[in-house]
């Protein structure tokens, strides 16, 4: 695997003095420091324009990224011998956000503001992120069509009884905000978010926020895509809000520190509160007891759907007050 790697890293001219692996890739560390080298499965054209807006932001005020490297040969893909597709980035050494950190919940909040305040590009329809109704209509009705097939089953386990004791008011949530949705200013809002080319990271978590010294980095940018920003917002709330058992006073911290540096609009405000309402963290249980081995199921996932079941009044009291 290591020679692979070496044979890949010569393509740009590089050296390395030691390696060791990363999570899914492999680091090198060379004379012109540290560099990843990651599979690739994508098309060339996204990978330009990933190389194109990283570029942008870097020379927007933030230099420390793990930008993608072009070999000597001017391509932004190299291929080993058995014509493996691979991709090169400088790599960021640093510690994650901390999820306990107020400190470094808000420098994270207000680093996604300040990006989005950059992060402008002529739409690639190919790009655009599925509308939110669409998305949420589909989730819904994957929920309806698991929801049958177990009524349906004579044995069921343990995880499959829970989920149909609790999916109702889950689906009920669901429905409720896609007739929100409908109802509310959102096709607008997309609309002018795409006129204005607006960027989203597509994955803003706590996992891709690194911190080294005054230092601070934002890392993996593969998912990017165009959409309504908030969609970012929406996402990092909620991964540290699930953490904090749905703490009105942190998610209101969060709200303020990003309207700080962008002041949302009223149509804004409505399309976070209905991100943050519809229950992801439940479609995505279902969407794993669909797509594996019914007769087993992880015990890991029991423990999430009774959380979920725990935080579920926490979770709809912070929608009715922090908005």
């Amino acid at each position: 695997m290591y020679d692979r790697g070496l044979w890949v890293l010569e393509q740009y001219g590089l050296t390395a003095k030691s390696s060791c692996k990363g999570r899914g890739v492999l680091l090198y560390e060379t004379p012109e420091g540290w560099v990843s080298i990651r599979e690739y499965g994508g098309t060339e054209r996204k990978l330009e324009q990933q190389y194109e807006l990283m570029n942008q932001i870097r020379e927007s005020g933030f230099p420390w990224m793990d930008c993608l490297r072009k070999n000597l040969e001017g391509r932004l893909i190299s291929y080993d011998r058995e014509e493996n597709a691979y991709v090169l980035r400088d790599w960021c050494t640093g510690r994650e956000c901390d999820t306990r950190s107020i400190g470094d919940i808000e420098r994270a909040v207000r680093r996604l503001a300040l990006l989005h305040r950059i992060m402008r590009r002529e739409v690639a329809e190919e790009y655009v992120r599925e509308s939110l109704i669409h998305e949420c209509s589909r989730h819904n009705a994957e929920i309806r069509k698991i929801r049958k097939f177990i009524r349906k089953k004579q044995k069921k386990n343990a995880f499959e009884i829970r989920l149909l004791d609790c999916v109702e008011p889950f689906l009920r949530q669901g429905e409720q905000v896609v007739k929100e949705l409908e109802q509310s200013g959102y096709e607008e809002l997309r609309k002018k978010s795409l006129e204005a080319g607006c960027v989203c990271h597509g994955d803003y978590n706590q996992h891709n926020v690194l911190f080294n010294g005054n230092q601070m980095a934002v890392t993996n940018f593969e998912r990017w895509n165009y959409d309504v920003q908030t969609a970012d917002l929406y996402h990092f709330m909620r991964k540290i809000l699930e953490k904090h058992n749905w703490d009105l006073s942190m998610g209101r911290g969060m709200l303020e520190t990003y309207q700080e540096v962008i002041p949302l609009s009223p149509e804004e405000l409505e399309n976070l509160r209905l991100r943050l309402a519809y229950p992801w963290k439940f479609w995505k249980l279902c969407n794993y007891y669909s797509s594996t081995n019914k007769v087993w199921i992880s015990g890991k996932n029991m423990e999430k759907l009774e959380q979920l079941e725990r935080q579920r009044g926490t979770w709809e009291r912070f929608l009715e007050k922090a908005f």
